[in-house]
């Protein structure tokens, strides 16, 4: 009698265990996707996204110097549409979005308010930031040509060149000097509130997310250059000493 009692007591157990998984599976299921949700939308620190945004124009600055690269060595295969397209990007991503709307007005100022070496660096930049908008002009026009002239070859990849040299070391004294620089110099609260309309100015910009669509840009360029293939472009083995 007791065994066919337990028998009836685990059986009841395991159907009200049933039931409760099968009641809370629904909720369960909308709690997971809830938190993928948010994950997905997490943004990304202000900081951090200033620095991969310099991923995108060092990509650009890739196309400049393969430009540069193919004029020096007397060939003229230059695509100049996909060389305007990315003087394009570099003007509307780089230019009016990165460095105007975000560094210029966010981050150089508090840094040039309080001084020293930093406020120094930070006007430095502005004027280089100026100088690459007068070298972008110059690229747009260049590629609106149909074709470069092998006497202005010269000329072109001089200054495709000097720009990448300019802006290379433009962008790493962003990434590891004005940046933290930046960070140190604001409060928590305003570094969470600027990651915030960092977003949404993205956002109103370029739609839902400039990043990704800069990306896919970029990746086209590359490809109409022949740059798509990272293998392809390992170094060689260096010679080796006698």
């Amino acid at each position: 009698m007791k065994s066919d009692f337990d028998r009836r007591h685990m059986l009841v157990l395991a159907g009200s265990t049933l039931v409760s998984v099968m009641a809370t599976a629904p909720a369960l299921r909308a709690a997971e996707k809830e938190g993928k949700d948010k994950d997905d939308e997490i943004e990304v620190p202000a900081a951090e996204d200033l620095m991969r945004e310099h991923g995108i124009l060092r990509r650009a600055l890739l196309v400049y110097s393969e430009t540069a690269s193919r004029l020096s060595h007397g060939n003229g295969n230059v695509p100049l549409d996909e060389l305007g397209r990315a003087a394009a990007l570099f003007r509307s991503f780089g230019e009016d979005y990165h460095e105007r709307s975000l560094e210029e007005k966010h981050v150089f100022p508090p840094l040039i308010k309080a001084g020293g070496e930093h406020g120094s660096l930070a006007r430095t930049l502005t004027s280089q930031h100026d100088r690459g908008r007068e070298i972008t002009a110059y690229i747009e026009a260049i590629s609106k040509k149909g074709s470069i002239a092998k006497a202005d070859s010269p000329q072109v990849a001089a200054t495709l060149m000097s720009f990448v040299r300019m802006y290379e070391h433009h962008a790493a004294i962003e990434d590891t000097i004005i940046f933290p620089a930046w960070k140190k110099a604001i409060s928590p609260a305003q570094y969470r509130e600027l990651t915030e309309q960092f977003e949404d100015l993205e956002h109103r910009m370029f739609g839902k997310d400039g990043f990704e669509d800069g990306l896919k840009r970029i990746a086209a360029i590359e490809r109409a250059f022949g740059l798509g293939d990272l293998a392809a472009l390992t170094a060689p083995a260096p010679p080796r000493l006698a």
